[in-house]
């Protein structure tokens, strides 16, 4: 799927409100090159004097695990969120891996309108803090173009750690190749249940539709990388503040453990799972906004 090609679910707009709106608003800015492109979409103004703000989708994810989040943080500055590549309307890695995927972002948060001379602060979700926690690594040695300040993680992945299932998924592909929608719907809703929302009321339509296209449009395997460790050596690297939070019921840590292996402060969200920013948005928009207050 390329920019060109990729579309969402004919009842996308009426299932997903406010990412449809959320769409409509946003500026879209591509960076890199025909087969190596970034969709980027940004929210908010540049006339702050306040470094843009990065967030970095997880895995089998785009830029909407964000769309509880982005109004709110853009009232302070302008936010940016791309769909990593691999994902939503980027293009694929090709023969590339998970190297190119990062030099891919770094050379695109070097193009976003305030980053130059600015820097960025960057907040990274599951698989998008391990690849956050390595873009401020990079960040330190490549000089101030690419300069991190705060670096923020949500339920990141590589913390290394025992995990928490709360049962098997379920493979979804067969459902979507014969177009059963309400089998591929049912597969969807568990999914979330075992993986992503811990309460059953916090899955909404939206929640469902976003999960479903993600999934659909995903084309990088982040499963591997997710689930080794060397969280905690990149973060080393990095100079600026770091914080990081979980949802209380995260399936993919344990939070203390995992606090401590990452050894950086750390909050947890009392009744949130794993997508912990779409199940319990006011406390992680609060937690954002006042970590990066000092800024």
């Amino acid at each position: 799927m390329t920019p060109e090609t990729a579309t969402l679910p004919l009842d996308f707009t009426t299932r997903a409100p406010s990412a449809s709106r959320l769409d409509a608003l946003s500026t879209q800015l591509d960076t890199g090159s025909i087969g190596s492109r970034v969709r980027w979409r940004g929210w908010g103004v540049d006339d702050t004097g306040r470094a843009p703000l990065v967030l970095l989708h997880g895995g089998h994810g785009n830029w909407m695990h964000w769309v509880r989040n982005i109004e709110a943080l853009a009232q302070d500055r302008a936010v940016w969120v791309p769909d990593m590549p691999g994902y939503g309307d980027s293009d694929a890695l090709g023969e590339g891996g998970f190297d190119t995927l990062v030099e891919r972002l770094m050379a695109g948060i070097a193009q976003l309108p305030g980053a130059r001379g600015r820097g960025i602060d960057l907040a990274g979700f599951s698989f998008g803090g391990l690849v956050a926690a390595h873009l401020a690594a990079r960040a330190a040695s490549d000089g101030p173009v690419a300069r991190i300040h705060h670096l923020l993680l949500l339920g990141p992945a590589g913390h290394g750690g025992a995990r928490r299932p709360r049962g098997p998924l379920q493979d979804w592909h067969a459902a979507a190749q014969a177009q059963d929608h309400a089998a591929l719907a049912a597969i969807m809703r568990h999914n979330l249940l075992m993986h992503m929302l811990h309460e059953e009321a916090a899955l909404d339509d939206e929640a469902l539709a976003i999960h479903t296209h993600a999934c659909q449009a995903t084309r990088f395997r982040s499963k591997r990388l997710s689930r080794a460790g060397g969280l905690q050596s990149l973060l080393a690297a990095h100079a600026g503040p770091v914080a990081a939070v979980w949802g209380a019921h995260d399936v993919t840590a344990d939070p203390a453990q995992a606090a401590a292996l990452v050894g950086c402060p750390a909050q947890v969200i009392p009744g949130a799972g794993h997508w912990v920013q779409y199940e319990a948005a006011a406390p992680i928009d609060a937690w954002l906004r006042d970590v990066l207050a000092g800024d």
